[in-house]
């Protein structure tokens, strides 16, 4: 019996389908006794992996790893998992391990990493482990060999999503639990329609987890797989989760034609620069479908840090999405990443002017606000801090209160961001959320909206952000949803 964990990653409100371990589950389905256990739902997971031990023997523990909160209940999971079934391998895959394999190796209790897609590493992986061999000749992975070195096999190339089986929706408990309240709809899914990015944006780990390339299932299967979604769970709104989702406007046209009678509202993420070349018809087109909010990597409002960041767009062209988009009724939601490592106050103030220019051109216009971390990256990262900037070695350093603050930007304590520029930037971001809350928020009363304006509007006004006591004390209170630490 192979056990997939997902281990617990978002509040119980904001739980998804679980795509990772169901893309797994996916290729072992009709084939291997499998099981899924997903921490967002159940509330004892290590309860439900000794059920499951007592039915059948475990052969693996495959396990889903984010940094952040998902990791720190992996190693707790993992860990207790090892001192009761020593013998049982643990492997580790997803975003982590993709990026940091010899910390994840760095640890007791994980035997193997999968590297990028493990769709068709785990059932090679299985095959070996089942007959002895060497793991050597599979591509894709990490191991510690029986000397104790690590082992890093080549890179896997990435495959379509639409290469493998279906997703089992079937298999997960309760699957109805999925199915959330936003402000897309009542009954909102998510779904991946591709995989990786084709951009290699020095600030992105995805680059160095797909390797600079994207492959993208087919409109036609996307909208096969909205109609079951519709058909099984009544669902009426869909958050799609691939990195870069207009890839090409001949696909995005035919599947704004398929799934159209559908009447499903939807979010998306896309390319300002792909989207300024589509016609007014693609875009008309894919508003009729219900696109209603596309998630756009503005960045920065710098060409010179666009360009150290070869984020391959302009100022311009951000500001030129940000007009243009208007006139299909398409809220844009910029993200910036702020905090260059050579000029972090300047970087700062910057930016801010920049996404006030933003709000001048579409008022609707929704910001995210992200402190600049760094990631690896086969390019050199970010600002040339290669050599200015040490990972931890370990998940337990990771899980640390330093490196956790770090991973979720809550406090990332960066040797080149002076306090008072971060301070600046959570003074400017709180500033901006409650002058302009989201329209994400379903929960927050209109009067309460009217509150927060009204509190904020004087300092965005006259552009004095430092120390918004009133406006932290009224977020607290009112508790206002916050779309950069909470899926939509």
């Amino acid at each position: 019996m192979i056990v997939l964990l997902h281990p617990r990653s978002t509040r119980p409100k904001n739980r998804r389908f679980p795509l990772s371990v169901l893309a797994l589950g996916a290729v072992l389905e009709g084939e291997e006794a499998y099981e899924i256990v997903d921490g967002n739902i159940d509330p004892r997971p290590m309860d439900s992996i000794d059920r499951i031990a007592r039915e059948k023997p475990l052969e693996m523990l495959g396990v889903s790893v984010m940094p952040g909160p998902q990791m720190v209940q992996a190693i707790a999971l993992c860990k207790e998992f090892r001192a009761r079934y020593p013998k049982v391998p643990i492997v580790w895959g997803g975003y982590f391990p993709s990026l940091y394999p010899d910390a994840a190796l760095n640890s007791s209790y994980v035997d193997v990493v999968v590297r990028s897609q493990g769709e068709d590493t785990l059932p090679e992986l299985l095959g070996a482990m089942r007959e002895g061999h060497n793991f050597r000749n599979i591509a894709g992975i990490s191991y510690k060999d029986k000397f104790g070195l690590y082992v890093h096999t080549p890179d896997r190339p990435i495959r379509s999503p639409g290469d493998f089986p279906w997703m089992p929706y079937h298999r997960l408990r309760e699957p109805a639990k999925y199915i959330a309240r936003t402000f897309l709809g009542a009954r909102t899914a998510v779904h991946h329609a591709s995989y990786g990015c084709p951009y290699r944006c020095k600030f992105c780990g995805v680059t160095k987890v797909a390797h600079g390339r994207q492959k993208s299932e087919t409109p036609e299967r996307t909208a096969a797989v909205l109609t079951h979604l519709q058909r099984e769970y009544a669902i009426d709104a869909v958050q799609f989760y691939d990195n870069n989702f207009f890839l090409r406007e001949a696909d995005a046209a035919e599947l704004a034609a398929r799934i159209a009678p559908l009447k499903l509202k939807w979010w998306c993420e896309g390319r300002i620069d792909a989207l300024l070349r589509y016609s007014d018809d693609t875009m008309h087109a894919l508003r009729r479908a219900g696109c209603e909010m596309i998630f756009l990597g503005a960045e920065s409002g710098s060409d010179k840090l666009l360009r150290e960041m070869d984020k391959q767009l302009t100022s311009g062209q951000i500001l030129q999405i940000a007009d243009r988009i208007r006139k299909f009724g398409i809220i844009p939601e910029f993200s910036f990443v702020i905090g260059n490592p050579n000029e972090p106050d300047r970087d700062a103030r910057e930016a801010m002017s920049f996404m006030r220019r933003i709000k001048r051109i579409n008022p609707r216009a929704e910001i995210i606000v992200q402190h600049y971390i760094p990631t690896p990256h086969p390019d050199g990262m970010y600002g040339e801090i290669d050599d200015r900037f040490a990972f931890p070695k370990s998940p337990e350093e990771w899980a640390s209160p330093r490196w956790y603050n770090f991973t979720v930007r809550q406090d990332p304590a960066l040797p080149w961001l002076p306090r008072k520029t971060k301070r600046l930037i959570d003074a400017f971001e709180i500033v901006m959320e409650c002058r302009w809350p989201t329209i994400q928020d379903i929960a927050l009363p209109r009067w309460a909206r009217a509150v927060l304006k009204t509190l904020s509007a004087w300092r965005y006004s006259l552009g004095l952000y430092a120390w918004p006591y009133e406006l932290e004390f009224a977020q607290k209170v009112l508790r206002p949803r916050r779309p950069k630490v909470e899926s939509v």
